[in-house]
């Protein structure tokens, strides 16, 4: 019997399992407040470990796509509670992303028009998705950012932690801190988004700067058992890019360690493309990275994620280079997929054309493995 499928002790509660259903953007959230149809997509997914939801912008400044969920509002609170409740009574256990995008915005998308905020001006030479006159969707270049001044990224750091509070009034597990894929962490992080001459550019430290300082803030504010982080140290998503990834996440994986957390979420290679993407002047080390976080006094879990097929997430937790293991897009389509991977039984194929935006189509009416065997 693999350790994938046994339960495993997380920060303050027991997973059924080690399958975990990774964030998955949806753009079904009008007014940032998830509807009825999220309730039922969580509820149908307890099966899993543990849920994280897609991401969920802090502040309405923090939102880069259309139609995302928030949880700056009070009718957004009041909306996750009923997915918190009905993934609870199915017997699961959930945790929200907690996201601010920087420069991965649209004017459009943004209070009063205004231009997204980076750490830096450096546009982003990505896309985002927004909602169009007629009511179609459909991606546009992103908008040139300004500079977060000094006192504007003291604020951002508490909004962090404001939504960490609201997320767990809306009944969360706990909070997955989004530190990857080119979002506002990363771009200071990151020496090709940060260009800032201040004590948050410049040298690894100061680029790191801003990361610790929030998970500072959300662990003071929920506790380190609540709190989870997502980093990507070579992923090309949004345009981001640094010049030694290597150096950066051996410091970031030693700066964490002296803040308890309940996993460090760790995606692989290019999110959702190459396992083995490279960045920077050599391939990058994974087991360096958590060895120094692990020889600095880091204890939190270890999540990975990326293109993991069964085979692959059944080595990771066995041979212990993972504690648990995070699946994506698969999730999209197998509601149950937690129960198929341990049955090793046949998958649905996602249909990527209603991956983003739309209604029931494509996000509730997945038949599970019963209704498939049924049909």
């Amino acid at each position: 019997m693999t350790k994938l499928f046994e339960p495993f002790k997380l920060g303050d509660i027991k997973l059924k399992n080690r399958v975990v259903m990774a964030p998955l953007t949806r753009n079904r959230s009008p007014n940032a407040i998830p509807g009825p149809h999220a309730v039922e997509y969580y509820r149908q997914r307890a099966g899993a470990g543990l849920l994280i939801t897609e991401g969920t912008a802090i502040t309405h400044q923090g939102q880069g796509y259309a139609d995302v969920p928030g949880l700056y509002k009070a009718e957004a609170i009041e909306a996750w509670k009923k997915v918190t409740d009905a993934v609870h009574k199915a017997g699961g256990h959930i945790f929200t992303q907690i996201w601010h995008v920087g420069r991965v915005s649209h004017t459009s998308l943004q209070p009063n028009g205004d231009a997204p905020v980076a750490p830096s001006a450096v546009t982003a030479k990505s896309k985002t998705y927004v909602i169009n006159a007629d009511g179609s969707g459909g991606f546009v270049e992103t908008s040139e950012p300004r500079a977060l001044t000094l006192e504007e990224i003291k604020t951002t750091v508490q909004d962090y932690a404001h939504a960490a509070k609201a997320a767990i009034e809306a009944g969360f597990d706990g909070v997955e801190i989004h530190g990857a894929n080119g979002y506002l962490i990363g771009q200071f992080l990151k020496s090709g988004a940060n260009k800032r001459i201040d004590e948050y550019g410049g040298p690894i430290e100061n680029r790191a700067r801003f990361l610790v300082e929030v998970v500072e803030a959300v662990v003071a504010a929920v506790g380190g058992a609540r709190t989870g982080l997502r980093l990507s140290p070579v992923t090309p998503a949004n345009d981001i890019s640094d010049d030694d990834p290597q150096a950066l996440y051996d410091y970031v994986a030693k700066a964490i360690a002296a803040h308890p957390l309940a996993y460090v979420h760790v995606i692989e290679g290019a999110t959702g493309g190459d396992r083995d993407f490279t960045q920077g002047p050599k391939p990058f080390d994974y087991a360096a990275f958590k060895n120094a976080y692990r020889q600095a006094g880091g204890k939190a879990a270890w999540m990975v994620n990326n293109g993991y097929t069964r085979d692959l997430a059944i080595d990771a937790v066995d041979s212990d280079r993972a504690d648990l293991v995070a699946f994506g897009k698969l999730y999209i389509a197998n509601p149950d997929l937690a129960e198929r991977l341990e049955k090793n039984a046949p998958l649905n194929t996602p249909d990527q054309q209603t991956f983003y935006g739309g209604g029931a189509k494509g996000y509730i009416d997945y038949p599970s493995l019963n209704e498939s065997n049924a049909a």
